[in-house]
């Protein structure tokens, strides 16, 4: 006989309720049906739009950190979860960061990634645990949540912000209520979904833009690009390679052989290419230049451009 859990809670959020622009959905022709899927899913940047300011607060609060030596902390579970694990792991191969810089922590574990684990997210202990064992003053935490209620990453903002962390929430209820001491409250309004709680739609997409634009941001904050190019990206493959000298090319107006030579010279970062055709240096002087300017090469080349 089937049995009605002993724990049960009913989310007031707007992506738990029916769509009434998706409720004959079942009956339309698979191309009715993905025009309508679409047309939902073009809310999405309007909303996001709408908190960017909040963003930027977030972003903020992330350069401080890892400006001063210490780590940004992604805490979310199921697509949320997922989603942020995916962020951070991109962060290294294309800004050439720390692998430690940005650390993800996922309700359940990396099982969870895969498959569901029963009440991961409802276990507030646990997120406070991961909190315990990783977080120190001066990181940022970043929460995500399509509920606004997710205990996993309620307890672990709590117990962050008291170890001296800053801290933020990202949710999809904007209903939900802003947690006591978080310091940025990021609440996304994409109505309801499309299937009435399946958040890894719109609700996760929204989540999807606001991650990639808050480590994208971060990162061209700290200097890990120049102009709108990523001069710090790790070449660990022949495409990247490629890509490399054809972003020096780009920003010098060398020539393939000059380009070639030059990341020769610089052993391969190309930061240190890049200051050393641009401003006419060596390519010792170049590392050194950015090292007195925090690797930014922006701020490399106005340097050279005052001596």
């Amino acid at each position: 006989m089937m049995t009605v859990p002993s724990q049960v809670v009913h989310v007031d959020s707007p992506t738990e309720q029916r769509n009434p622009r998706t409720t004959e959905i079942d009956r339309m022709s698979t191309l009715g049906i993905l025009t309508t899927i679409n047309d939902e899913d073009r809310r999405v940047p309007d909303a996001v739009a709408k908190v960017l300011p909040q963003l930027a607060d977030a972003v903020d609060l992330a350069v401080e950190a890892l400006r001063t030596g210490h780590r940004v902390h992604y805490v979310g579970a199921g697509t949320s979860g997922r989603l942020a694990t995916l962020d951070a792991a991109e962060l290294v191969p294309t800004f050439n960061v720390p692998a430690d810089w940005f650390v993800a922590h996922h309700a359940g574990g990396d099982r969870a990634l895969r498959e569901a684990v029963e009440n991961a997210e409802d276990d507030a202990a646990a997120g406070a645990a991961e909190m315990a064992a990783s977080v120190r003053a001066g990181d940022f935490v970043l929460g995500l949540t399509a509920s606004g209620r997710t205990p996993f990453v309620l307890g672990a903002l709590h117990r962050a912000g008291r170890l001296g962390a800053s801290t933020g929430l990202v949710s999809g209820n904007a209903r939900a209520v802003r947690p006591a001491g978080v310091d940025v409250f990021i609440a996304v309004d994409t109505g309801p979904e499309v299937i009435a709680g399946s958040t890894r739609m719109k609700a996760g997409s929204a989540q999807k833009i606001l991650l990639t634009a808050f480590s994208t941001a971060t990162m061209i904050k700290l200097g890990r690009t120049y102009s709108n190019l990523m001069v710090s990206l790790r070449a660990t493959n022949a495409k990247l390679r490629g890509r490399t000298l054809r972003i020096l090319m780009e920003a010098t107006g060398a020539d393939e052989r000059e380009a070639a030579e030059a990341l020769a010279e610089a052993d391969g970062d190309l930061k240190v290419a890049l200051v050393h055709l641009l401003c006419g240096v060596d390519a010792a002087t170049a590392a050194a230049m950015l090292a007195a300017n925090g690797g930014h090469v922006r701020e490399a080349l106005l340097a050279c451009a005052t001596t």
